[in-house]
């Protein structure tokens, strides 16, 4: 009896079968393509393989457009190594008069040198060479002369950002993040983990189930910053200008959104061309004072006085108090900027004309223990977590004492010194709605194996109420409305929260302080009753100005305007 075996049956397994194969194709040749490109790249141009076995290769680090369009700030370029082996060169100078014409700025007497050195087989004579230079070079078919791909590090931004972006350098027998985002992201931003070509099905399995599977985040990939490029670009010429005017010894600012702690721009000056770090002979430069250095900043500190003390309940916009000018704790003296009293005067007022009278007796109302607990909620008693590394602490032990002096220095701003990136988290809580936020630079990851990672920042616990933080902010209002340089500076349209600081700066012993040099801050959100951006500005003993209203208050409102303007935020009043 003959079986009938169904055509319909081995169409169908012979047709499955096809597919499978199809997808295991399609599914290669993506991660040929898109995943493995540039490794396949490299092999593509072995003609060009070098003889230490890999090239250098790294993540990208990326600026992120208003409109979403990504900026380089940080990538590779590509170019040549021309290498000789003196053992198979006999015509020294016949090679040199060929390969001048293709190396710019070859040296003739280093050329000679090297070739001369009979028992080394491998001496560099030029590197960053041109694919046109080498081709040329290639076609002479000098003997003992070799060419090697290399990549290196590129910055396009140069200057800007460059404490922030960090660099890369040699760390032993491998180049590594040294600074800034270079290092704090060192693990995902390194290349060359991975092996040689493996076999085919293989391959697929192995990259799809790295792809899908949780452990991905751990992989190479390219960082997306929360930094704006034409935000920064502004911010960086505003800094520069504010040094330079005032011939400063260290101007800094950052742009921060105070209701997530994504931060836009930040930038110091002196900095240095990272395309140029080799050159820098002062190695300071290379940290960031925003984030590693501390600072006694003065009378911006006031509004988060004010804010505990409001929140605490021990006085209200109106409260008032007799200003004499002064006043005495433990022997010492405290004084107003001018030594001067108001009288009978109103907690406004002390904002408005930042008397240090008024917010020692604010601090007073609440009690030392209760002051104390509030800064240690702003986050002064800890580090921010910001994603660059380095971070200095706060420095607030005089917190710690039973002394009245030292509570009412803090008060406003002297005696404790702060971070500019913890004071700038601390200052956000006044517009926020009273919450910690996180600040952060690096908003996403975009892994090697397609999987991209949103940084999640949540905000933290609420240190002051919804209602404390629109208190404050309608006093701040009225400082800029009113106030600030006579209230010349008042925007129409948006409302405007701020505050300015002069601090003393502390004699090197700690003993004292000088008589002539001070510290200028300011801080400022809008639009103020639901801001989308505060500024932080401060600059190291300016010359020509004693108070921070004449040296930051202009740069902060032409920032201010430059922000309502780039992202058409719609007015508030």
């Amino acid at each position: 009896m003959v079986q009938h075996v169904n055509p319909i049956g081995r169409i169908r397994v012979i047709s499955l079968f096809l597919a499978a194969c199809v997808c295991l194709i399609i599914i290669k040749l993506f991660f040929v393509q898109i995943v493995n490109g540039s490794y396949y790249s490299e092999i593509a141009d072995r003609q060009y393989a070098t003889p230490r076995g890999s090239i250098f290769d790294r993540g990208s680090i990326f600026f992120k457009e208003r409109s979403g369009n990504l900026i380089s700030a940080a990538g590779l370029k590509s170019g040549y190594i021309i290498a000789i082996n003196p053992q198979k060169i006999t015509d020294k100078e016949g090679a040199y008069l060929k390969l001048e014409k293709h190396i710019k700025d070859l040296d003739h007497d280093v050329f000679i040198k090297k070739v001369s050195k009979e028992k080394d087989p491998y001496e560099e004579i030029a590197h960053r060479v041109s694919r046109e230079n080498v081709d040329a070079i290639s076609a002479l078919e000098i003997p003992g002369v070799s060419v090697y791909k290399e990549k290196w590090r590129f910055y396009p931004a140069g200057t800007m950002s460059a404490q922030v972006i960090g660099f890369t350098a040699y760390k032993g027998d491998i180049i590594a993040g040294r600074y800034g985002i270079e290092r704090q992201y060192n693990n995902v931003l390194e290349r060359g983990k991975n092996g040689l070509y493996v076999n085919f099905f293989a391959e697929v399995f192995s990259s799809l189930r790295s792809t899908l599977s949780s452990d991905a985040i751990n992989k190479e990939g390219d960082l997306v910053l929360t930094i704006e490029p034409s935000v920064q670009s502004y911010l960086q010429k505003t800094v520069k200008g504010i040094n330079e005017k005032y011939s400063s010894e260290e101007t800094g600012a950052i742009i921060i959104n105070p209701m997530d702690g994504s931060i836009y721009a930040i930038e110091v000056t002196p900095g240095f061309d990272l395309n140029k770090f080799q050159e820098v002979e002062n190695v300071a430069l290379f940290s960031n004072p925003l984030v590693e250095n501390v600072y006694e900043m003065g009378s911006t500190v006031k509004a988060l006085t004010m804010a505990a003390a409001l929140d605490k309940g021990a006085v209200k916009a109106n409260t008032t108090y007799n200003d004499t000018g002064s006043l005495t704790f433990n022997g010492y003296t405290i004084y107003n900027y001018d030594k001067k009293g108001r009288g009978v005067t109103t907690m406004q007022h002390v904002l408005d004309e930042s008397l240090n009278t008024g917010v020692a007796f604010a601090m007073q109302k609440m009690g030392k223990d209760e002051f104390k607990k509030y800064f240690l909620s702003f986050g002064f008693g800890e580090k921010t977590g910001i994603d660059l590394p380095n971070e200095g602490r706060n420095l607030i032990s005089n917190l710690n004492t039973n002394r009245d002096i030292e509570f009412a220095n803090a008060s406003f701003g002297q005696g404790i010194a702060m971070t500019p990136i913890s004071t700038i988290r601390a200052l956000a809580i006044l517009g926020n709605g009273g919450y910690i936020v996180t600040p952060h630079l690096v908003s996403e990851i975009e892994y090697k194996g397609g999987i991209n990672k949103k940084i999640e920042t949540p905000l933290g616990a609420q240190v002051i109420k919804k209602e404390t933080s629109e208190e404050i902010t309608r006093m701040l209002v009225q400082v800029v409305d009113k106030a600030l340089l006579g209230g010349t500076v008042k925007m129409p349209h948006y409302s405007i929260a701020a505050k300015t600081g002069t601090a003393q700066i502390a004699l090197p012993n700690g003993k004292g302080y000088y008589d002539d040099r001070y510290l200028h801050s300011f801080f400022g959100y809008f639009p103020a009753y639901n801001p989308k951006f505060l500024i932080f500005i401060y600059t190291k003993n300016p010359k020509g100005e004693k108070y921070a209203s004449h040296t930051l208050t202009y740069p902060f409102m032409d920032m201010a305007k430059f922000l309502l303007s780039y992202y058409e935020v719609p007015p508030d009043r």
